[in-house]
């Protein structure tokens, strides 16, 4: 097939435990340095002005992830990446020693969500800045834990990460402004944690990223003679309120996934068939993926789903359950591909998630956070 294919891949974001050796998060206080391939850098927007920036009026004008970042492959030979170690994994949150109940409906997962961000070195009150990504919480030793793409968090271009950079689990777009978006509340970046060779090196093999949040906020928005005002109240913790994805590395290549977020942008040939205003999910059985040169992109795993920009940054999840909406986190959506030259997308892909993702995500897993205000 690849032979004859024209394969054509966009970053998403530019769009984006039956036989489980079951472990807890290792590793010591957020206060110990974390691996030097890690990058780990709090956020230059205070949380505050961060979560007051997204008005209802903003967080409505705020566009997928695009920066007109495409490329033709012609790539024909398969990653067959193997492991590099042991696999391990650590457990959703509530399933350390339970058993989830069976589902027959696909139900969607709470942890799964928007990331809202502003693009750095730029005019945060031009809606062109204005951008969102997906995103998903994950287990961690202070439940405060997001996974997503690098390209959802860092800039390579201007090599910086994003400024007013906040999560929205389970968000939906109400009819009217601020009408339900925000259900479990909003959660504001504290630090950022991504792989050294995403941050320098522009590597799509490292395209993830971790990133400790503060304790959420409600936020009830009015507008009083024609300003936004708000009002708020602590919720807590992110994963004390939606719960928290496994986490899992070192597996196969083929394994059937999940794959949620939440598609908008137009597939190379115009059509499109998403909204953004609500999460959507993908399944099938990965496999690995042609190598992508111009993004240093030779060990992803994707499987046939059509999801264009928006969905960048949602979970690839492994041995989902619906009963309890959780699996473990084996990926996250990353670059779409055009395999037949028919300008649909038709594949989506994930780096391959091994050592050097477990070690970005054992520094991130303990990091605490707290209250911002």
């Amino acid at each position: 097939m690849f032979s004859r294919a024209r394969h054509i891949a966009i970053p998403l974001a530019g769009l984006l435990a039956v036989g489980l050796a079951v472990g807890m998060v290792g590793g010591t206080a957020a206060s110990a340095a974390a691996p030097s391939e890690v990058v780990s850098q709090n956020a230059a927007t205070p949380a505050e002005q961060a979560v007051q920036f997204w008005t209802p009026d903003r967080v409505k004008l705020a566009t997928d992830h695009d920066d007109g970042l495409d490329l033709t492959s012609k790539g024909v030979k398969g990653t067959n990446d193997t492991p590099d170690g042991p696999a391990g994994s650590v457990p959703p949150m509530g399933e350390e020693k339970t058993k989830a109940k069976k589902s027959k409906h696909v139900n969607l997962p709470n942890t799964v969500g928007r990331v809202f961000f502003t693009l750095p070195k730029a005019d945060p009150r031009n809606p062109k800045n204005w951008r969102y990504c997906s995103a998903s919480s994950v287990q961690g030793k202070y439940r405060n834990l997001v996974a997503t793409s690098a390209h959802c968090v860092y800039d390579t271009s201007k090599n910086t990460f994003y400024d007013n950079w906040i999560f929205i689990p389970s968000y939906w777009d109400g009819n009217n402004a601020w009408e339900g978006k925000a259900p479990y509340g909003i959660y504001a970046a504290k630090t950022f944690n991504a792989h050294d060779d995403f941050v320098v090196k522009e590597d799509y093999d490292f395209d993830y990223a971790f990133v400790n949040v503060y304790n959420g906020i409600k936020v009830n928005w009015e507008k009083v003679n024609g300003r936004w005002q708000w009002t708020v109240k602590n919720v807590g913790r992110l994963g004390d309120n939606v719960g928290g994805q496994g986490f899992t590395w070192n597996r196969s290549t083929k394994l059937n996934v999940f794959s949620f977020g939440y598609p908008a942008g137009e597939h190379p040939d115009g059509d499109k068939p998403y909204t953004g205003r609500t999460m959507k999910f993908c399944y099938g059985k990965t496999k690995p993926m042609p190598e992508a040169r111009k993004y240093n992109l030779q060990e992803h795993i994707g499987f046939k789903c059509s999801f264009t920009a928006g969905a960048s940054g949602g979970p690839f999840l492994y041995n989902y359950k619906s009963a309890s909406r959780t699996g473990y986190l084996v990926g996250v959506n990353s670059v779409a591909w055009d395999t037949d030259g028919n300008d649909r997308y038709d594949h989506i892909s994930s780096p391959y998630f091994n050592t050097d993702t477990y070690k970005v995500y054992k520094a991130a897993a303990n990091r605490w956070t707290g209250n911002f205000r």
